[in-house]
């Protein structure tokens, strides 16, 4: 015969049961029910876009006085060698430009003329986008001159940093000055 306390017993073991088998997901990742999965998913990659003059907010950490001198005087470290030229690059991409070629090979000569043992090679970006983007990217760039310098055969400690859009070398907001921003920069450190 059953008592009250077996029957209360097995209802609660029956529903923690029930519960387990159709609230919890398997490792599969199923329900044991149908799920509602769309066929592809819907996400929307705004991407980077070009800002027309008037919709750019200009920073005003950029551009105060203190940090114009701070940054300038970040970028002059290193040895000046007024001859060696900064890598110019497309808008969003780290490829080399045909244009991009004949610098290289250019600086790759003063390099080994000048007898340059360390060189830091310093990523940038625009203002476009957003910081890590910038970051990603100005190390891609800067890589991508590495590799093409060591093809070309130089010979010296080559380091390569990102500054992204946050230590600019020109600090208007104008088509020029981003160009220059999307470039590697080279730093002779010895």
């Amino acid at each position: 015969m059953r008592t009250p306390s077996h029957l209360i017993l097995f209802g609660l073991l029956s529903v923690f049961i029930a519960i387990g088998t159709y609230g919890c997901a398997t490792q599969s990742g199923t329900s044991g029910m149908e799920a509602n999965v769309p066929d592809e998913e819907r996400i929307v990659d705004p991407g980077i876009r070009d800002l027309a003059q008037n919709d750019l907010a200009t920073p005003t950490a950029r551009t105060s006085s203190i940090m114009r001198a701070e940054l300038t005087a970040r970028n002059a470290t290193g040895a000046s060698r007024a001859s060696i030229t900064d890598v110019l690059f497309d808008f969003d991409r780290a490829t080399l430009r045909q244009d991009a070629l004949p610098v290289l090979e250019a600086n790759a000569n003063r390099l080994k003329d000048e007898g340059a043992k360390r060189i830091l090679l310093e990523g940038r970006g625009d203002e476009m986008g957003t910081a890590a983007y910038n970051l990603v990217l100005g190390e891609r760039r800067a890589k991508n001159v590495q590799g093409y310098l060591q093809q070309l055969g130089v010979q010296v400690e080559l380091r390569t940093a990102s500054y992204g859009k946050d230590r600019p070398l020109c600090f208007d907001h104008n088509q020029a000055c981003w160009q220059k921003n999307r470039s590697v920069h080279f730093v002779v450190k010895e």
